[in-house]
Formats: C-alpha cells, structure tokens, sequence
C-alpha cells in the first residue's frame, strides 16, 4: 500500500495495494488493471483472470485460514471471488469504495465520505464501523479491525484478548496494519508502534526507524524503510522473515507466514512458506508501482 499522507495534508484518494498476500495465496495487481494470484484456489479465491479496470487488491490473511480475494475497481465498487460461509463476498452493492482490506472471513471498505462498511463474520463485533467517520484507511486482523482516522489516531473494533486493540494512546499515525492477534501503527516520523500478542516478538518493532510503509501476517510484521530495504520482526518458522537481503522494494504485504515484496522494476520477491505455490511468482511482470 502507498504510504499514506501525514495527517494535515491527506486527500482521499483510493489506496493502490497492488500486491495481498492472503493465509496461502498471493494477489497482484498488473498496470493494466488486470490481476493474477498463485497458490491455493481451493475456494475460487484464485479465479481473478476475469477481471479488469481493477485499481487495488485485498487478500484475507488468517492464522487458521482465510480463502477469499477482493478487488476496487475504477468506478469504487468492488468484485469478490473465493469462499462465502460467511458473506464475505457479499460486497455487490457496495459503490463509492476507496480503498479495501480483507480480514479472516470478512470484507472491509472504505467509502469515499470516509466512513467504513464491513460484511462477514462479526462474532466480535469485528464489523461493527457503521459509526467510525474521519476514517483514511482501514485494516482488518483475524478478530479485528482498524481504522485509521484523519487526525492520526486510531479505532479498532472486534476482540481486545490479547491487547490488540489498545491504541488509544498512539497519535501521529499515518498507516495502520492489523495481523492476528496483534496491531501495528506507523507514526509520521516514521518509527512503529505495536500492541496486543506479543508471542512471536511480532511486536519488537520500537527500535525501527526510517519507515515508509507497514504490513502484518499472522504472526509477524513488515517494515519497508526509506532506502527500499526491509525489516522483520516475529515468526520465522518458515523463513517469512528472511528479507534483510531485500533491495529496491516499493511495497510490501504479509499473508499468514509469507512475506511478498514488489521491486521498482514491477517485479516481485517472496519468502516464507511456499507449500500451496503462495511464492511462486518469480514470473510476474509490470506489477502495478504506488504512485501509478
């Protein structure tokens, strides 16, 4: 995701995710509004060849399994492939949408009159936004959702077991990312705030520095840094965290335990678990840059 304008200075615009790493899939998004995905299509959440004038992606990232795909189009509404127990999918109606996130079986979307809607699984009161208004980008964990409002502080709705959703001290925020069990906030000076589990040590980030942009898997957390390298922190059982050799990214996105990384030539590097083919994307080509 483009890293988002300090607080002050922010226009609503949509939200150019170009790449979504969902719990065993990968999205990306190519120049021409087109989309490709790899990796497990169990549920159909792979079936994206049909799609076109498509300007950002959402993938649902999960800790015990997420199998669903959400694109914006240009016109602000939104298409949806992959598994719907839940009505997740659900999102047909929706119109005037800006920007998109995808949690464990729910959708999230943010309108163009910066309030949020939400379809899906709401056991926690993880979809209860109807209220939230000021919203510039939102974010969606397992049992959770965040928005990040205009004055740079931060709402969450849905489960707080674990701390995840004490931020009610964080300001300055200026991107907001959401993983499992835990929240991740990028402050305007671009140092990183974390709050809930903390297990894995996915919430080590206080000593980050120089941040341009931020991405939660399950159980670990991204940072992109101004010099296009990239920092790790949490889980690595699967190698998800082995990104330190990293250079010239743009963006980055975090599924369940793999880490998906776009270069500025429009290509694309993975790492972390591969079992499903989620990091099979040596091939892909003119992946949308932020910015385009």
């Amino acid at each position: 995701m483009e890293p988002v304008a300090h607080k002050g200075s922010y226009s609503l615009v949509r939200a150019r995710s170009a790449i979504a790493a969902g719990y065993r899939h990968t999205v990306g998004l190519h120049s021409d509004g087109t989309v490709t995905a790899v990796g497990d299509n169990k549920y159909g959440q792979c079936d994206v060849s049909g799609w076109h004038d498509i300007v950002a992606v959402a993938a649902g990232n999960a800790h015990i399994g997420s199998a669903h795909t959400i694109g914006l189009k240009m016109d602000g509404t939104v298409a949806a492939v992959g598994w719907n127990k839940y009505d997740q999918c659900n999102v047909s109606g929706w119109h005037d949408i800006v920007a998109v996130a995808a949690g464990w079986r729910r959708t999230v979307g943010l309108q163009s009159d910066s309030s949020v809607v939400a379809v899906g699984r709401n056991n926690e009161g993880q979809c209860n936004v109807s209220g939230w208004r000021d919203i510039i980008a939102v974010a969606a964990g397992d049992w959770h959702t965040a928005g990040l409002k205009l004055d740079g502080t931060v709402v969450i709705a849905g489960n707080n077991r674990y701390g995840q959703s004490n931020v009610s001290d964080w300001h300055d925020i200026v991107a907001v990312a959401a993983g499992y069990l835990h929240t991740v906030g990028l402050k305007s000076d671009g140092t990183v705030a974390a709050a809930g589990w903390n297990k894995r040590e996915q919430c080590n980030v206080s000593s980050w520095h120089d941040i341009v942009a931020i991405a939660a898997g399950s159980s670990h957390t991204i940072g992109l840094k101004s010099d296009g390298t990239v920092a790790a922190a949490g889980w690595n059982v699967h190698g998800q965290c082995n990104v330190s050799g990293w250079r010239d990214i743009v963006a980055v996105t975090a599924g369940c335990a793999h880490t998906i990384g776009l270069k500025t030539d429009g290509t694309v590097v993975a790492a972390g678990d591969n079992q499903n083919g989620q990091c099979d994307i040596n091939g892909w080509r003119d992946i949308e840059l932020p910015g385009k």
